[in-house]
């Protein structure tokens, strides 16, 4: 008697549709720190730029496989959203350029941060390290955004409760799965740029300090990472099924652990900063 899971479609649509959710609006709080600051240097060019290699090499794979729609969707909104930052990034360095004159006062302080290696704001500043720190309040904005996530998920599931209803005198045939070589080896090539585009990041954020990337952009990755290899799996556990996917499953599930590092890094460096702050005041 086989004992293989078959998997639950079911919980793989709900879960595939919570992922969705998840990544509608991942970049949002990225985008919206970079419209603050005017400024899209937070961010690392070469990390940006492999995630949309990334995104482009798993969408063509995906649909050359006729993969789960979900997986389609996400590969296309991903590719969009990756755009989106590259664009505001060379967008705010070209409004930078035209200015004829330097600027004597920066609009907010954290810019100091993100410039200080090639062009102070300030004239005379020094090294990010020898100023003052600026200890960042982060748990209003931890709570509105986990309240975010909260809502983000809500909204999953009320998109899989429509979808439910919509088909629910129709039942959907699954897919049929194939392994393709061409599929497979852009999907492993997504897998291994997904990999290594965070350690662009990784290493700019040892000079930046974290300055002007929003945490939550990690958070919400995590969240629809995680989301997305769980429907993978819900769906079936058996060995063709894996195999097809593996790629897929590689390149979201492994992603997680990095992302995780990337918050330790933001945890770590706001840690530092409320030590030197309460070292400046005891001498004081």
């Amino acid at each position: 008697m086989s004992t293989t899971f078959v998997g639950n479609q079911e919980l793989s649509n709900f879960l595939g549709w919570i992922s969705i959710a998840c990544w509608l609006v991942v970049y949002s709080p990225q985008i919206v720190e970079n419209y603050q600051l005017q400024s899209g240097e937070g961010l690392s060019v070469s990390f940006v730029v492999i995630w949309l290699v990334g995104d482009l090499c798993n969408l063509s794979g995906a649909i050359i496989a006729g993969l789960l729609p979900t997986i389609i969707i996400l590969g296309t909104y991903y590719s969009v959203c990756d755009v989106t930052l590259l664009a505001q990034i060379y967008y705010y360095r070209w409004k930078r350029a035209r200015r004829s004159v330097p600027l004597l006062v920066a609009e907010d302080s954290r810019l100091s941060a993100l410039y200080d290696e090639a062009s102070p704001l300030l004239p005379g500043e020094g090294p990010a390290e020898d100023r003052p720190p600026k200890v960042k309040q982060v748990w209003g904005e931890t709570l509105k955004f986990a309240v975010a996530l909260l809502f983000v998920f809500a909204v999953g599931v009320a998109a899989w409760a429509v979808d439910r209803h919509v088909h629910e005198n129709a039942p959907r045939s699954k897919p049929e799965e194939a392994i393709e070589w061409r599929s497979q080896i852009l999907g492993w090539i997504s897998a291994a740029l997904f990999l290594g585009s965070r350690i662009p990041q990784i290493v700019k954020n040892l000079s930046t300090r974290c300055e002007g990337l929003s945490p939550f952009l990690f958070v919400y990755s995590i969240s629809g990472n995680t989301t997305y290899t769980l429907s993978i799996l819900a769906s079936s556990l058996e060995i063709k099924h894996l195999a097809v996917n593996a790629p897929w499953i590689a390149g979201a599930a492994l992603t997680v652990f990095l992302d995780l590092f990337v918050l330790y890094q933001f945890f770590h460096f706001r840690q530092e900063d409320k030590r030197r702050a309460r070292m400046r005041e005891r001498s004081d």
